[in-house]
């Protein structure tokens, strides 16, 4: 299958797995990844995913197949007006709708699709060998699916516009300008994502998950003033939780905390 999946405790290994082809995208991408996606939504022992590149293929993801003629090519607008409901099963949706944490292990070139799919995440973890390229822009289309947009959310206006227009991001400015949030020898990547993942995975997942829902939502809301009375509802709904309990219970008895997600 293009698209690997292992689970290891409470982590969903996902990997883009095209190594002939340097992980190149394609449609059978975006349909694995919500199989799998859905799927681990649905796993209450999942409580952290990791999203990386077949190391076979040398490269996280080199983006659309531009072999492939049709690829970037609609036929008409009436296709386009059609096929626009079906984009909800889209990897930037799927990866940006999950709501459990996502950490990215960027293993090499992330290229075009590829490196839109890695602001989808909420963490990244980089190898000193990853690249981040936009090169649309210079095949006369856009970063789309708010390509660009992410970006800014993360690096800011001027970074994201340098990279929109084609200019290449290595992996040590990345790390400096807040894209990455780690940056470790290549062949330490996968042992500092599964290290993050395992500390994601020890919180209590339901306020890891409002957390995370929580800081992302609260981009999309104008003023601070909704954005904290949103998450006083948030924080008044885990204060009820069992594993709010614990976790105060486990802090005055200095043990380690067993969270449940309940």
């Amino acid at each position: 299958m293009p698209v690997a999946y292992e689970k290891r405790d409470h982590i969903g290994i996902v990997t883009l797995s095209r190594p002939t082809a340097r992980n190149a995208w394609g449609p059978d991408f975006n349909e694995e990844l919500q199989r799998h996606f859905d799927a681990m939504e649905d796993d209450d022992d999942i409580r952290c995913a990791i999203l990386t590149g077949d190391e076979s293929g040398g490269a996280f993801s080199a983006g659309a197949n531009l072999k492939d003629p049709k690829t970037h090519t609609m036929g008409s607008t009436a296709e386009l007006i059609k096929s626009i409901p079906k984009r909800k099963h889209r990897a930037f949706e799927v990866l940006g709708n999950f709501p459990k944490p996502l950490i990215g292990a960027v293993n090499g070139y992330a290229v075009g699709i590829g490196c839109i799919v890695t602001f989808c995440c909420d963490l990244l973890v980089a190898s000193d060998q990853a690249e981040w390229r936009l090169p649309q822009v210079a095949l006369g289309i856009l970063p789309a699916y708010g390509g660009s947009t992410r970006l800014a959310r993360w690096v800011g206006r001027g970074n994201a516009m340098r990279l929109a227009l084609g200019f290449p991001l290595k992996a040590e400015e990345a790390h400096r300008i807040g894209l990455c949030q780690w940056l470790v020898p290549h062949a330490g990547l996968m042992d500092k994502a599964l290290e993050v993942a395992e500390h994601v995975a020890s919180l209590p997942p339901l306020a890891a998950r409002l957390a995370k829902e929580s800081l992302l939502r609260s981009q999309d809301i104008p003023n601070l003033a909704d954005a904290s009375l949103v998450d006083l509802y948030r924080f008044a709904a885990l204060e009820l939780t069992e594993d709010k309990a614990e976790g105060h219970r486990a802090w005055r008895e200095k043990r380690k905390p067993a969270f449940r997600g309940r």
